[in-house]
């Protein structure tokens, strides 16, 4: 320090320069464990990085089997026992299951025998309609007091123990009371017995209704012909029944 404040040193010998911006080694393991209790040790650091790849899986997983338990609980009979027996097709009320007329036909033939205990077509047509031509083996069930007395206060059994007890319902288009028909029977098997339990747990809506099935499939009708609900000589009755309806 003397040698350097010396006046007799020349002006030309440059002073030190103090070392600025370096820090010390004790600043530099401060400065260390500074950031290393920000950011977690390694261990935690590893942990951290591996559940950030983790979660995308872990939600696609979540997702996947979501899906599955959705489109599993649309394709069960109303029981959640088993999936539906018939093939299905697309209807306007997403919250009935349509069935085509070839299937109906399929039916009636006797295809599904060995899974089908007793089957039942129910048309909610009016009388004039049903005795004008309907499937064979029909019942014409046009008021809700119908359906009740029919299928609820005494109900249908299967012919073989185990085996499925399927409606299918329908109307001149199953339109509207076809699809209400087989709603109301629903809501009312529903009230009277436990959740999920159903004395019907499956419920089918011949899509097109009786219109199509009888433009491909008269051989399956009785008498073989097609009354439509609003024929010009059954206006007294259209009137009787849409009134007894409301």
């Amino acid at each position: 320090r003397r040698l350097f404040l010396s006046p007799s040193v020349p002006g030309g010998v440059p002073r030190p320069v103090p070392k600025r911006g370096r820090p010390s080694d004790r600043g530099s393991r401060a400065h260390a464990q500074r950031q290393r209790s920000v950011a977690g040790g390694p261990e935690q650091e590893a942990s951290l990085e591996a559940v950030a790849r983790l979660e995308p899986c872990r939600s696609a997983q979540l997702q996947e089997v979501e899906n599955l338990l959705a489109s599993d609980d649309q394709e069960l009979i109303g029981d959640f026992s088993k999936p539906h027996l018939l093939p299905m097709v697309e209807g306007k009320d997403p919250g009935l299951k349509y069935i085509s007329p070839g299937t109906l036909a399929a039916v009636l033939s006797g295809r599904y025998s060995s899974s089908i205990g007793s089957s039942l077509v129910v048309d909610c047509r009016y009388p004039y309609e049903y005795e004008g031509g309907h499937v064979k083996g029909a019942v014409n069930l046009p008021q809700q007091r119908d359906v009740e007395e029919f299928l609820l206060e005494r109900p249908i059994e299967p012919q073989e123990r185990g085996k499925r007890v399927i409606l299918i319902f329908h109307c001149e288009f199953s339109v509207e009371r076809g699809p209400k028909m087989c709603k109301f029977l629903r809501g009312r098997d529903r009230s009277c017995h436990e959740y999920p339990r159903l004395r019907y747990p499956e419920l089918y809506v011949l899509k097109g209704g009786y219109r199509d099935f009888f433009s491909q499939f008269p051989g399956h009708c009785e008498p073989r012909d097609y009354r439509p609900m609003e024929h010009p000589a059954f206006k007294k009755e259209l009137r009787k029944f849409r009134g007894q309806s409301r």
